[in-house]
């Protein structure tokens, strides 16, 4: 028979805290992830030591000093700071802490006032991706999207293209930003920023003065595919494309150029959007077509533009007709481009006219027919 060797483990030395977590005793014994109070009793670039209550000693190294933050800049012995307990106790018998949790819990706390009170602050714009800025707020990242960019920021890029707005939105890196905290959630780690809000505030009372039917003057600041924007009384205002002119435009540079004045109607207010019509203040050339163009008259038109379907073809400055690809030729048209080109002056017979949708057909293949009646006169 054998006997076992009972190999006795080395006794840890027991600390006073060790004690009071056995013991459980009369105080609050704090669990991890919680956030203490303590003053300092030593504090170096390395590490910070400080007095918990008098009960024991915490102690922040390395990482979690948390030096972004002017918290835990310039600590003197007896200043009060709190850390967030990441153990309980250390190689050493002291409570391992952590400013850097702490200040960011601080961060995230006082990011909620702000939402929730809608204070303005500056922040500072650290990248840009497609979608938007990356910001610094109180040491926490958060984000600017494009869509809460304030109008003298927002990239406007013809045709949308998403790697030019990168490029304006890069210029934007390094620069201070005012906004406002519109959604902070520290369990998504998300935090949303808007300057538009700010900007939105700053016109309400100049938004006020203006009312849908308002005319206004202002100055061509920026061509878009989809229309012009127009600034007047520190506003800015949206002109679509199809309310510049009463004729069909392919684009707003077509009749517009950055820097013209021009003078336009009030037609929407949605919030801080403005929308406007240049066509409004011009009389509807469409109102008296029926006395200029007769239905059976021949005219000349010039070809505009050439699409599948037919031909767009001016018959003066204000008004435009179609030629449909049906009445360009009493046979089957293979090659629309064999019968014209842009440019071309040919023609037309009118075949409709439809003032209330501005719409006046054109045909090709009844023009080169004999006519029996008199042509009817265009007029002026």
């Amino acid at each position: 028979m054998t006997t076992k060797k009972i190999i006795k483990k080395p006794i840890k030395e027991e600390t006073a805290f060790g004690k009071l977590l056995a013991e459980g005793g009369y105080l609050k014994i704090p669990k991890v992830g919680d956030v203490v109070k303590g003053k300092i009793i030593s504090a170096s670039r390395r590490e910070v030591r400080i007095d918990i209550e008098g009960v024991t000693a915490g102690v922040i190294r390395g990482r979690e000093l948390f030096a972004e933050s002017s918290v835990y800049k310039n600590l003197h012995p007896g200043d009060e700071v709190e850390g967030t307990v990441i153990d309980l106790e250390n190689e050493n018998g002291e409570m391992e802490l952590s400013f850097r949790f702490a200040g960011q819990q601080r961060a995230w706390e006082d990011l909620q006032k702000l939402f929730t009170g809608g204070e303005v602050i500056s922040v500072t714009v650290l990248e840009a991706n497609k979608g938007g800025l990356i910001v610094n707020v109180n040491h926490i990242t958060g984000f600017l999207p494009v869509s809460q960019l304030s109008p003298d920021h927002y990239p406007r890029v013809s045709g949308g293209d998403k790697n030019k707005i990168l490029e304006k939105l890069k210029t934007y890196v390094g620069e201070a930003f005012t906004v406002r905290v519109i959604d902070a959630n520290e369990r998504e780690s998300k935090l949303i920023v808007s300057e538009k809000a700010v900007w939105e505030e700053r016109q309400k009372d100049i938004l006020s003065r203006y009312k849908v039917g308002n005319m206004v003057e202002g100055e061509v600041t920026a061509l878009a595919d989809f229309g012009a924007f127009v600034k007047f009384d520190s506003l800015e205002g949206l002109v679509h494309i199809s309310e510049i002119a009463w004729q069909r435009i392919d684009h707003p540079k077509d009749l517009l150029k950055v820097g013209d004045h021009v003078k336009a109607e009030v037609i929407g207010i949605e919030g801080s959007k403005i929308f406007l019509s240049m066509k409004k203040l011009i009389q509807d050339p469409w109102k008296n077509v029926e006395e200029k163009y007769k239905i059976g008259s021949t005219v000349k038109g010039k070809v505009l533009k050439i699409n599948p379907f037919g031909f767009f073809v001016e018959l003066d400055p204000e008004i435009h007709g179609l030629a449909h690809v049906s009445e360009l030729s009493e046979k089957p048209v293979t090659d629309i481009h064999t019968i014209a080109n842009i440019g071309d002056e040919l023609d037309f017979k009118v075949v409709s006219i439809e003032p209330k949708e501005h719409r006046l057909g054109l045909s090709l293949k009844t023009t080169s027919e004999p006519e029996n009646t008199p042509t009817e006169p265009v007029g002026e």
